[in-house]
């Protein structure tokens, strides 16, 4: 392993980050990287995703999946979309692994393996992936190399090229897009240099427009359930108080996807481990005996994704308030979905530590030893995230009725669809012997689907933001099947798709079934229409306009300086 002060590394040295990544990613996924979708929670991927109003954000609820329906829609026309689902998750971990490591490139060989470890073998990353919050992992891999480009932008005085496709895939989602948007700021923005940081304020809003305008103009009004906060804040893990398991990147809200080995001895060594070495670093750079470039905006990460993970436990109440006052407030009632912002600063101290301790053994074999033994103990503290955390993000194949119900559906009259059971997550049998997923229905359909956004979380109802989807529960709570039909109609229901899954009463309703089986489709006859507002639409597709132009920004860039310079070389061969 070479020592921190030398950095001409062979090639092979030079790739082992990236090779040593790869291999504990794929070992990390596991069956997910087989064929078939991974469906867990709010991780929904079908055969073929329309692009629509609702994935644009035109839809009656909160745009939640914008703009990460919208750009899986274009690319699955491209790349098969079962395809699609195993390189955004292995290239998401293999990014935050090389990122991480990229972050600490003047580092030894064995502190930046133990960094890109770290970044990928941790509890954010396991309950992330359990959870299915996908966006907020291409986020998270995204960071550690925005702070590496705006870095580079610092020392060369301009804004990197590649910073535009960087922030666009950072904000595949709301929260992902508050994430990277606070990281650019707080390592980019100089308040020296006031249009450097107006520039990154624009283009920060240029990546987040589309769910950010779809939310403001947003029908329902943008705001949520203030009990939400309650029961998204950030949980205990075992032996862990909820703060302490922040410190060491776990916490999330929901017990059932913690892993077992966080809720004992392994957790607390992890916590102590975590905190020892960032003590050891800061001491060792307060002292001058080692340097992190940027420093300040580092610390202004850990302290937003920390902070709010502090908030959440402690006063979930001004957080709930926040969320049903302010349109947008209920972005921050998940307390520990920001922590991925404290990684860039963890990596960057542990690195520096683990130079500190390596630096103290006196021969090359001695620091390949226990470099290497470093490298692995965030494994071995977190061993049941191994092979898909046990098999739970294993990839099934859906049942065949749901192309039947595709088909059927796709024939059926004028207006929008609603999939019974009506309730937003359901757990069928097929999915990896039952687990609970958000409804497939609302993606695999070739229409808008109504589905129901109330939440039920240890036993409490947070109602839901979508104002059409309380008519719907409204109508189907009427008296009879006829009336139910005839409701759901006059909300511009025109077809009902049921799925028959044990524990699940559905209300019957009148009409003429066009599929019988283990999915029913039922049509109630054609019905009007909703449309978003003309208004709304020319907001809309206005934060589309920008979004698209600032991702194709870097591109239109390249080829320009490509063109630039062709004209240059021309110019001086006929001077010549």
């Amino acid at each position: 392993m070479t020592r921190a002060t030398d950095v001409r590394r062979t090639p092979l040295v030079a790739a082992l980050p990236a090779v040593w990544t790869f291999l504990f990613s794929v070992v990390l996924l596991g069956p997910a990287l087989g064929w078939g979708y991974v469906l867990t929670y709010d991780m929904v991927w079908v055969p073929q995703l329309d692009l629509r109003a609702d994935t644009l954000g035109l839809g009656s609820a909160l745009p939640r999946a914008v703009p990460s329906d919208a750009v899986v829609a274009v690319l699955d026309e491209v790349v098969p979309a079962v395809l699609l689902q195993k390189v955004v998750l292995l290239g998401s971990l293999l990014a935050a692994g090389t990122g991480a490591a990229a972050l600490v490139a003047e580092r030894s060989t064995a502190a930046r393996l133990v960094a890109a470890t770290v970044a990928v073998w941790n509890p954010f990353v396991v309950e992330r992936l359990l959870i299915g919050h996908w966006p907020l992992l291409v986020g998270y891999a995204v960071l550690p190399w925005l702070v590496v480009s705006l870095r580079r932008g610092r020392r060369e005085d301009r804004l990197p090229l590649v910073l535009p496709l960087l922030l666009v895939l950072g904000s595949l989602s709301a929260s992902a897009g508050l994430a990277t948007a606070v990281a650019t700021l707080a390592c980019g923005a100089d308040r020296d240099r006031p249009r450097r940081t107006l520039a990154l304020l624009a283009l920060v809003l240029a990546a987040n427009a589309p769910w950010l305008v779809a939310g403001l103009v947003q029908s329902g009004g943008g705001t949520s359930d203030p009990v939400g906060a309650t029961l998204f804040a950030t949980g205990d893990e075992g032996l862990l108080p909820a703060p302490w398991a922040a410190l060491s990147l776990g916490g999330i809200w929901n017990a059932e996807l913690v892993p077992v080995s966080r809720t004992g001895w392994a957790g607390v060594a992890t916590t102590v481990l975590v905190v020892v070495a960032a003590a050891v670093a800061l001491v060792r750079v307060g002292r001058g005996r080692a340097r992190v470039d940027g420093l300040g905006g580092l610390v202004v990460c850990w302290g937003v994704g920390f902070g709010l993970a502090l908030v959440s436990w402690a006063a979930p109440d001004t957080l709930g308030r926040l969320a049903a006052t302010v349109p947008g407030g209920g972005l921050v009632r998940d307390g520990s979905r920001l922590l991925g912002l404290t990684v860039p600063l963890v990596v960057v101290l542990v690195a520096v530590s683990v130079d500190a301790l390596l630096a103290r053994l006196p021969d090359l074999a001695g620091r390949v030893m226990v470099g290497g033994v470093l490298a692995l103990v965030p494994v071995s503290l977190m061993p049941d995230a191994l092979w898909g955390v046990g098999g739970r993000l294993a990839a099934v194949a859906y049942p065949a009725s749901y192309d039947e119900a595709r088909t059927a559906v796709a024939s059926a009259p004028a207006g929008d669809a609603v999939s019974l059971p009506f309730v937003s997550y359901r757990a069928p049998e097929w999915n990896n012997g039952g687990r609970r997923v958000l409804d497939p229905l609302g993606r695999y359909l070739d229409r808008p689907v109504v589905v129901n956004d109330e939440l039920v979380v240890s036993g409490t109802r947070i109602a839901g933001e979508d104002p059409r989807a309380a008519r719907v529960s409204e109508a189907l709570a009427a008296g009879s099947p006829g009336e139910r039909a005839a409701e759901l109609h006059a909300v511009g229901v025109s077809v009902v798709v049921v799925e028959e899954i044990e524990g699940y009463p559905v209300p019957a309703v009148s009409g003429t079934t066009t599929l019988d089986g283990d999915l029913t489709v039922v049509e109630l006859g054609p019905a009007e229409p909703r449309s978003a507002s003309a208004v709304r639409r020319g907001a809309v597709g206005a934060a589309w306009a920008g979004w698209l132009a600032l991702a194709a920004a870097p591109f239109v860039a390249a080829v320009r300086r490509r063109r630039s310079g062709s004209s240059a070389t021309s110019g001086m061969d006929r001077q010549k």
